[in-house]
């Protein structure tokens, strides 16, 4: 990408409007952008609080460079810091585990709490002398990151320049207040990932719409008929599709899930799969729900990090695990046959005389509010930049 792209095309109302351009898939350049313009400067999914269920759990995670580390504190809280070492910079968790209280950096010693404040720093003033009146423990703490859990994923804001989560998606957050609820995990069987040779967008791009059931997705379509789907176009904001006919999983003996509990009969037969900008995907039903984090590796690769949550603690139990396990097959199904489209389209932004490509008014609108999501955040970094 010699020179900027020209986004005008693709803020233009979804009937005159064209797609992001080319670049935007094929070239590190505008990959760059994106990390710093779209993914950093808003609130990004990294990864989920059910990695560190415990008082002192860690989680180190790359997160398109920048070394994260996800833990929980004393207090039982979710917290994200640079997995830095503020003495010489090197890495202070490798490793998934439990830290006992206690980062220590395996260079020289420093430790810090869980609370990101450094407590020690082993002869820093010579042999035996743990204190030197040049290092300032109160104000080499780690680096905390902004960050927010909400349905068991945790997001973070890299710049630290957004507007608080609860500000940036409270529309949303009203929306499925019903499923801000306790969520249980029953670990590795429901869990997955996917490797796609695809640009972390068009994995967006394929969940926000419904256009494609009939064709791509034709077992879940026999019964979830395009017609049974409507659009979620949130301009600004969000966007996805609901189903008006969510059928509930039964095992060899007609039982079910069990259900939320609170909500509302329209979730009896219901279910919406809503993109959170930038880079998560949501699904809610009345008996589970799934969360996909997109880590974006490389322009033309992305892997997929999908969980899925129940609603109650018994259906994590022995009981439902064959259900569970049909569960988890269905959805990793219904993902895996979306690889080739995605892969497809990737391979498919090679063409030169790709113009971004033309919207479906109708069923198209999903798509077109990402886009000029991400356009107007692509504007909003270039401006930033020019002043």
């Amino acid at each position: 990408m010699t020179q900027q792209s020209d986004l005008s095309a693709v803020m233009q109302p979804v009937a005159l409007a064209k797609g992001l351009p080319n670049a935007h898939y094929v070239e590190p350049e505008a990959f760059e952008e994106e990390r710093k313009s779209v993914l950093f400067a808003n609130w990004s999914g990294v990864g989920f609080a059910k990695d560190v269920p415990n008082e002192g759990d860690a989680m180190p995670v790359d997160f398109l460079g920048v070394p994260l580390l996800i833990l929980r504190d004393h207090d039982g809280a979710v917290r994200v810091y640079q997995n830095t070492c503020r003495h010489r910079g090197m890495i202070l968790v490798d490793k998934p585990g439990n830290i006992r209280g206690t980062i220590r950096c395996p260079y020289h010693s420093w430790c810090y709490g869980l609370d990101g404040k450094l407590r020690s720093t082993p002869h820093v003033g010579g042999p035996g002398q743990n204190i030197h009146e040049d290092i300032k423990r109160n104000e080499l703490g780690l680096i905390e990151m902004r960050s927010h859990v909400w349905l068991g994923v945790v997001y973070v804001n890299v710049s630290g320049k957004a507007p608080d989560f609860d500000v940036v998606h409270a529309e949303l957050l009203e929306r499925w207040a019903e499923f801000d609820k306790p969520l249980y995990h029953s670990g590795a069987d429901s869990s997955f990932k996917l490797d796609v040779n695809c640009n972390w967008k068009l994995a967006v791009e394929n969940y926000c719409e419904s256009y494609h059931l009939p064709w791509v997705h034709p077992g879940l379509n026999s019964y979830s008929r395009l017609e049974d789907h409507y659009n979620i176009e949130e301009n600004g904001r969000y966007s996805g599709q609901g189903s008006l006919v969510y059928r509930q999983l039964k095992d060899d003996d007609g039982k079910v899930f069990p259900d939320f509990q609170g909500i509302s009969d329209k979730w009896d037969t219901g279910s919406e799969y809503i993109t959170v900008f930038p880079n998560v995907l949501l699904g809610v039903h009345r008996d589970h729900t799934f969360a996909i984090v997109l880590e974006p590796k490389e322009q033309g690769k992305t892997q997929e990090h999908i969980e899925i949550f129940y609603a109650a603690e018994d259906a994590i139990g022995e009981g439902f695990a064959s259900t569970r396990a049909k569960n988890t097959a269905q959805w990793k199904e219904v993902f895996e046959e979306d690889i080739f489209v995605v892969e497809g389209m990737q391979k498919g932004r090679q063409g030169p005389f790709f113009d971004g490509g033309k919207f479906s008014p109708a069923m198209d609108g999903p798509t077109h509010v990402f886009h000029e999501w991400v356009a107007h955040k692509l504007d909003a970094g270039r401006q930033m930049a020019a002043e």
